[in-house]
């Protein structure tokens, strides 16, 4: 079965995301956008003990979870950014932090069984959508339970 599959690594290379979203419900929806907060909390994250990023907010739009990742509350987040600058790891990239993404998420247009606008959109072809599966060895993760794919460094704690 086809997934999208996002490679990280060529996306953090563009000064800004031109790629499309044809999402029916929300036209200027951004969901690709949305797979990449979330790749980033999930896999590049180093789940800081005390993290700067969660203290840094003023609108406690952030918290650390049980497992030890991220969560971002939306509609709390105003995009001001402050945790980007208190990440002293430089993980949480200014370009995902967008205002109310909470409307923004990504169906990988399974309902339509066609290659989704995002994939032609890319200026750059770091996003696809192909048959994929986790491959730790090549930097292949799945996120979300296998909902989306990412080709990234992952970070661990040693």
């Amino acid at each position: 079965m086809k997934k999208l599959f996002i490679d990280l690594e060529m996306c953090y290379k563009c000064k800004e995301c031109t790629a499309q979203c044809s999402y029916y419900y929300h036209p200027e929806n951004k969901g690709h956008v949305r797979c990449l907060a979330l790749a980033a909390q999930e896999i590049v994250c180093r789940r800081c003990e005390e993290p700067p990023c969660v203290k840094s907010c003023p609108q406690d739009a952030l918290e650390k979870n049980a497992e030890g990742m991220l969560q971002r509350y939306s509609m709390r987040c105003t995009s001001c950014k402050s945790c980007t600058i208190a990440c002293p790891f430089g993980v949480i990239y200014p370009e995902i932090v967008e205002y109310k993404t909470s409307s923004s998420d990504c169906t990988s247009c399974e309902a339509e069984n066609k290659t989704p606008l995002c994939v032609t959109s890319c200026p750059k072809g770091a996003i696809q959508y192909i048959e994929v599966k986790e491959d730790p060895a090549k930097d292949i993760y799945a996120v979300r339970n296998g909902r989306f794919f990412v080709h990234t460094v992952r970070w661990k704690r040693k």
